[in-house]
């Protein structure tokens, strides 16, 4: 079941396009399910006091106001999981009877109390219903598939120094393997915003995107054909789902990206999962999961690029993790001279780059990873390897 909680709103802030940041006053507090392992500075979170923030979805309830009374669900919080400490509004004490019907006949969030319809590229009722119809082929163009949502920013900024004064469209294709409202992620606001990202697709039960898609080889097309994309990025949302275990996890996904862009005649360049300061040690230098998915899970012949390191003992690391995994020998390894300038520019930008809680200055390996993979993706997309 999940665990609920009446609030009152206290203030509303605009958290990104149709999604409202609320702060509210909650009835009760909402006290930890379970006590989790300690953090890395050795505290124990804090339970959640009454007052706290909650996200709003507009397009499910319309706008929230102050005052207003509105129900919660407090689960996630309880569980500790990794919201950002959000509430999430599923019901309001205003909302009385909705009547509008959008357009489309594709449901997302299918046979849940919250389903809706949306316009999907591929139906009948789409103006690009034809285009749809008749697409077959990526035409060679380069897919970056993501590992980790943290990995799309260095990995477009790469993209765009790369490209150098050539004019480039990049697309990002999110998943449905973690958050599915592309509003979640301030990382795609931040990269419209700059003008580093022209076009996002939604695909599964994933939505927001500028277009919508029913599954992961149609977004792939729609991107390229409606969103006129030279290189696309394809990744799940914030939020990756892990268990401890090899094959229990959202990362896999991966190889399912990999290989979807192989069949379809686009170019896989797999984005390897790295890290100098995790402290699991199935995810310094690289991920157990990238070794799973580039070793074992993708059927696809991939382009892998990876950073060429300063420090030689830990490029001697992952150069003996990959090669245990029988990459070399599966795929087409290539070491990039990947400048740190890409983070320094990020900075410089305002790009905040962060993965697992790190920044790009306690753990810079994840970011020059992606950036490495962003850098390949170009001079292949531009034929200058």
């Amino acid at each position: 079941m999940i665990q609920t909680r009446w609030a009152k709103v206290q203030a509303v802030r605009e958290f990104g396009p149709g999604l409202q940041e609320l702060e509210v006053q909650l009835e009760r507090p909402v006290e930890p399910a379970r006590q989790p392992p300690l953090q890395q500075n050795g505290a124990q979170p804090a339970a959640v006091m009454p007052t706290a923030k909650a996200l709003h979805f507009v397009d499910f309830l319309g706008p929230v106001h102050a005052g207003e009374q509105v129900l919660l669900n407090t689960t996630a919080v309880q569980l500790n999981l990794g919201t950002g400490g959000y509430h999430f509004v599923i019901w309001r004490a205003e909302a009385g009877e909705q009547e509008r019907v959008d357009p489309g006949h594709i449901m997302k969030l299918r046979y849940t109390p919250w389903q809706f319809p949306v316009l999907a590229v591929e139906e009948p009722d789409s103006p690009y219903h034809r285009e749809m119809a008749a697409a077959d082929s990526l035409a060679g163009r380069p897919v970056v598939a993501l590992s980790l949502h943290s990995q799309l920013a260095p990995a477009v900024l790469a993209c765009r120094q790369a490209a150098g004064e050539r004019p480039i469209r990049l697309a990002y294709v999110m998943t449905d393997g973690a958050a599915l409202p592309m509003s979640f992620s301030q990382q795609v606001q931040q990269l419209r915003k700059l003008g580093l990202l022209d076009v996002t697709v939604t695909v599964g039960h994933a939505f927001g995107g500028d277009i919508e898609a029913v599954g992961i080889h149609s977004g792939l097309l729609a991107a390229a054909i409606v969103g006129r994309a030279d290189i696309i990025l394809a990744g799940m949302g914030p939020g990756i789902v892990g268990t401890d275990t090899r094959w229990g996890t959202t990362a896999l996904e991966q190889a399912f990206l990999l290989d979807a862009a192989d069949a379809l005649g686009g170019r896989p360049v797999a984005v390897v999962r790295l890290s100098g300061a995790d402290p699991r040690p199935r995810h310094r230098g690289a991920s157990h999961h990238t070794l799973t998915v580039l070793g074992r899970a993708v059927h696809a012949r991939c382009e892998v690029a990876l950073p060429q390191l300063d420090d030689a003992p830990l490029q001697s690391q992952i150069l003996e993790q990959v090669t245990e995994a029988g990459i070399p020998s599966r795929h087409h390894l290539v070491w990039l001279p990947v400048l740190s300038a890409i983070l320094d520019e990020a900075e410089r930008i305002g790009l905040g780059l962060q993965s697992m809680g790190r920044t790009a200055r306690t753990d810079p390996l994840p970011f020059l990873a992606a950036a490495a993979a962003g850098q390949w993706a170009a001079q292949l997309g531009t034929g200058e390897r």
